[in-house]
């Protein structure tokens, strides 16, 4: 009777099992579409305009996918070998190979082949946890075998090595092999092969940048289960067993300009999966003018820094040794200086460098497009160029003399008058006073107007924009500044040319332009701010051998230094100023600091691209006379009499 009872009871245990077996082998069926679907995070990379890598982005994996075809055949060997010897054999669960190896292992005391096959190691990566439990191997294995069923071997060996990871923050081979070794997986030898391979079983302890040894050895032993397995010769084994490769230990975005990836990201950030879909985004960059920018600001950042410390040194008081030390300890460690450079292509608007700040580590705070920013003087070209457009000429003259308005009494650099000067001076040696009274004499409307037409906006309607009240970025001012380096068609600065996804579809981007003013208007313009560079505020921008326009700009209590120039061909806007708008120093200036920079990158782009114009071409239109031994130009706009003409200052009223 018992034993029937125990029969019958095992009977209904064994059915039960047996129907808990189908039900889960079905409702496990959803999750096969992690397998049978399997699209795993791939990073997206960004490259400049001559196909240069500029960064690597992703999201938690770091991963670049490789197709079965490109997997080498080696490869596969040396996998199998080590993971799975009988892996073409086997429905995906190798009981027997699960037993024979524990016991080599035991025998031999050597490195054999592991227990779990590369299916099963598949769906414990792709579906399943890591929990060690009963009902999770029975899970697994009812897995295995519908995943044998539904996808091809060379299709399991293709999301293994895809997912598998590889320490150091590389996921697959394909990262890994480019990130380990800087090498195409066709291009691995069998011993940088069998390191990859033989990471997985711990990635921290065999990864060969930090272990090397531990990470040679472990491919040893796989090379040796290879010779035993007759899969190589003992001429492969032994080369192969001698060979030490070169590792590198690479960043994994190895971003050379972060700033531009940064605002790459933020332009596509309407692309969901940007970071995660293996997309391909090209960008107008040059990474030789990147580095040339990077370097000026730095180098511009650490010449102030360098005159500042000096200064602090010559205040010194000789009973004050510790508070000093501890203002320069400050004025280095936690100062708020910062920088910006922005350079355009004159015809098309193509951003060719772009650096937010000094130290992306330390602040990620991209000045060059978000810092809005005092234009001081920088802003008066536009206040001259509104006033040639109305008919006034370089050498039209103007009183450089006191003005003064309700609670402001703007005044000169030095304090010191001039009387009368042409407008071509004035622009030249940044007289306030001459700017403001040329404002009046345009009309006010005229000027507010004016700067709405050319783009500029949120300003102040008072005259105080006439001398740079108002506020911009750098990436703004590029923008505004094209109108005079493109000969009056102002361009949209762009950093991305296009964008690929993984399928190979093309998205491009295009430039956008504007025509605002006439070439010979602009010219104008530009022939007064080539004599800024060449005799006036701007003469530390000067570069022998080409020319170059441009314009200081200095705002109130020394807070911000714009330079603002061009050459034929290309475009820089720097700027220098402290994040919490405090001043810079008592005896700095626009000229002293950020001048420099612009010449510092000059004379290297000239290095580089020597075949940059060295003139600017003056539009056909465009005439020139000689006055009083200073050069001219006029127009049918802005015509030049015999005697050049004089505003009084009752002219002004």
């Amino acid at each position: 009777m018992f034993r029937k009872v125990a029969l019958s009871s095992c009977i209904v245990v064994g059915l039960v099992f047996v129907v808990y077996l189908i039900a889960l082998y079905f409702e496990l069926r959803a999750d096969l579409d992690k397998v049978r679907h399997y699209s795993p995070k791939v990073a997206s990379q960004i490259y400049d305009r001559k196909n240069r890598l500029i960064a690597n982005v992703f999201d938690t994996e770091f991963r670049f996918y490789a197709k079965f075809d490109e997997i080498p055949p080696r490869m596969i060997e040396t996998l199998l070998a080590i993971e799975d010897t009988l892996f073409f054999e086997h429905g995906g669960i190798n009981y027997d190979g699960i037993i024979r190896a524990m016991l080599k292992n035991i025998r031999t005391g050597r490195l054999g082949e592991g227990g779990s096959t590369l299916t099963q190691q598949v769906v414990k990566n792709i579906i399943l946890t890591r929990e060690r439990t009963i009902s999770r191997k029975i899970k697994e294995a009812l897995l295995t075998v519908q995943v044998e069923e539904i996808i091809s071997k060379e299709q399991i060996l293709e999301i293994y090595l895809n997912e598998v990871f590889l320490g150091h923050g590389y996921y697959g081979v394909k990262t890994a092999a480019l990130g380990y070794f800087k090498k195409t997986l066709n291009q691995l030898t069998l011993k940088e092969i069998a390191i990859l391979v033989g990471l997985p079983q711990s990635p921290s302890t065999y990864d060969p940048t930090k272990n090397l040894d531990l990470a040679l050895t472990r491919a040893n032993d796989i090379i040796r289960r290879m010779y035993d397995l007759g899969w190589i010769s003992k001429d492969y084994r032994d080369s192969s067993l001698a060979e030490k490769p070169i590792v590198y230990h690479q960043t994994l975005t190895q971003n050379v300009a972060p700033y531009v990836t940064d605002y790459a990201l933020r332009q596509l950030s309407s692309i969901e999966d940007i970071k995660t879909g293996g997309y391909t985004i090209k960008l107008h960059i040059d990474l030789d003018y990147q580095e040339i920018a990077q370097k000026a600001l730095k180098n511009g950042y650490s010449a102030l820094q360098t005159r500042q410390l000096k200064l602090l040194q010559a205040q010194k008081p000789k009973n004050a040794e510790s508070a000093v030390l501890l203002n320069e300890e400050e004025l280095t460690a936690n100062d708020t200086l910062n920088g910006a450079v922005i350079i355009t292509d004159n015809k098309t608007g193509k951003i060719l460098a772009l650096v937010g700040g000094v130290n992306h580590e330390k602040s990620p705070y991209n000045r060059a497009v978000d810092a809005y920013r005092q234009m001081g003087s920088s802003i008066k070209p536009f206040i001259y160029q509104i006033a040639f457009d109305k008919g006034y000429s370089t050498a039209t003259k103007v009183p450089d003399a006191a003005r003064s308005f309700q609670s402001w009494n703007p005044r000169n650099s030095g304090g010191k008058f001039q009387g009368m000067v042409t407008l071509q001076d004035a622009l030249t040696h940044s007289r306030n006073l001459a700017t403001i009274n040329v404002a009046q004499l345009v009309g006010f409307d005229n000027i507010y107007n004016g700067l709405l037409n050319f783009g500029f906006s949120n300003f102040s309607a008072d005259m105080t924009i006439a001398i740079g009240s108002l506020n911009a970025t750098p990436i703004m001012v590029a923008k505004e500044y094209s109108i005079f380096s493109n000969y009056g068609v102002r361009n949209e600065p762009v950093l991305i040319d296009s964008v690929i996804d993984p399928q190979g579809n093309v998205f491009s981007y295009d430039t956008a332009s504007e025509a605002i003013i006439s070439p010979e208007q602009s010219f104008l313009t530009t022939s007064v701010l080539r004599e800024v560079v060449r005799a006036g505020t701007g003469r530390r921008a000067a570069v022998v051998g080409i020319e170059s326009a441009g314009k200081t700009g200095t705002t109130n209590n020394n807070v911000d230094f714009w330079f603002c120039g061009y050459t034929p061909d290309v475009q820089a806007i720097i700027w220098f100023g402290r994040d919490d708008n405090s001043p810079i120093g008592r005896y700095e200036s626009a000229s002293a600091v950020a001048a420099p920079v612009f010449a510092e990158i000059t004379a290297n782009l000239l290095r580089i691209d020597p075949s940059l114009r060295r003139f600017f071409p003056r539009p056909e239109a465009v005439r020139s006379k000689t006055i009083d031994k200073h050069t001219y130009y006029y127009t049918r706009t802005s015509p030049l009499p015999n005697i050049s003409n004089v505003v009084t200052e009752q002219d002004l009223y």
